[in-house]
């Protein structure tokens, strides 16, 4: 049996504060110089994931210490020492594979520097990441009466891998796909890849799409309640996310969801460890990692700023063959439900 070990990291100070209650007393900046200089740490073994086929693999979360905000901030040697920290803590565990979840597969050059660095294979996830959006994206318009043929699809963070290939992929399916990043140069050739896109800087030109992706590294809100069309379904798969909370209070008329949450087979799972999500799911870039694991594929599968077709497709695969699916819709931390789908049908005219 293959083991697994998948990097994982707060995403704002309250995080550590809710972990550590005394640091609510403490100033933020003060709680940040804490943590920049605490090691990783280990958590318990995950067990009970058993494929459809009889494979089995078990693992641990890395934590890294580092928040966003703090990754983009600090020297970028910096960061990539604390994460390739995570990596070999996994590594003498038991870990024969890693993945790098959340803002630590971003930063920087996409994994390529710290798998360069390590003794084992490392994985971004970012493969069944982009099948999960796809996914989660298209089974979310027809839930509320989008027709892809006759609607136009935005892609904001289009010049990074997931929302390149995330553009490619549903080009054929959209009537008019606009891909919206921070440099034009190089937003317009990613538009120059796919047949009839239109490039853009504007993140408002959002307002005339009917489903929007959101993938950027910005770790701050991008997509705000004003830039949005009525009806629209958006699919953040930012970690941090994209979409502001305020579009959940003030526009009813919008369904968001995040991408690539996957329901990991096994009738036992148990993560020991809550990151927010129920019993048996988790983001899709670790279910890549584990998916991995059953294989015995030990490579670094997906790393850097692209990912091809062919990737999504192998992760479609093995996830068919494994038992891995996509489990429902979450977004703002809650579960979406049938009531919130019929609202957005509503301001549809479905």
């Amino acid at each position: 049996m293959k083991r697994f070990g998948f990097v994982i990291h707060p995403v704002k100070i309250e995080d550590v504060q809710r972990r550590y209650p005394i640091a609510k007393y403490i100033p933020k900046k003060l709680v940040e110089m804490a943590i920049r200089h605490k090691s990783p740490i280990i958590t318990d073994l995950i067990e009970g994931i058993e494929s459809d086929t009889g494979a089995k693999t078990e693992g641990w979360f890395s934590i890294c210490p580092l928040t966003p905000k703090m990754m983009l901030e600090m020297p970028v040697e910096e960061v990539y020492a604390k994460i390739g920290a995570c990596v070999e803590l996994a590594r003498q565990q038991g870990a024969d594979i890693v993945g790098l979840g959340a803002f630590t597969s971003v930063v920087g050059d996409g994994g390529v520097t710290i798998a360069k660095n390590a003794k084992i294979p490392i994985t971004t996830g970012n493969s069944y990441t982009v099948a999960t959006a796809i996914e989660g994206t298209l089974k979310a318009c027809l839930l509320v009466g989008v027709v892809p043929a006759e609607s136009v699809l935005a892609v904001v963070g289009a010049t990074g891998s997931i929302g390149k290939t995330c553009a490619k992929v549903l080009a054929s399916d959209f009537k008019q796909v606009i891909v919206i990043g921070r440099d034009a140069e190089r937003t317009q050739l990613v538009a120059d890849e796919i047949p009839g896109a239109v490039a853009s800087i504007n993140v408002a030109d959002i307002g005339l799409a009917d489903a929007v992706i959101t993938v950027t590294s910005a770790g701050a809100d991008v997509v705000m309640p004003e830039h949005l069309k009525r009806g629209a379904v958006v699919c953040d798969v930012s970690r941090p996310r994209d979409v502001s909370v305020r579009v959940a209070k003030e526009r009813p008329d919008v369904l968001v969801i995040e991408g690539g949450v996957v329901r990991v087979p096994g009738e036992n799972v148990n993560f020991n460890f809550n990151f927010g999500f129920k019993p048996g799911t988790a983001f899709a870039c670790m279910s890549e990692t584990i998916m991995l694991a059953l294989e015995e594929r030990m490579e670094s599968f997906t790393l850097g700023k692209d990912v091809s077709v062919e990737q999504v497709k192998l992760t479609q695969q093995w996830a068919a063959k494994h038992g891995f699916e996509l489990d429902g819709f979450r977004a703002f931390e809650r579960e979406v439900d049938r009531a919130k789908i019929d609202e957005v049908r509503a301001a549809r005219g479905v």
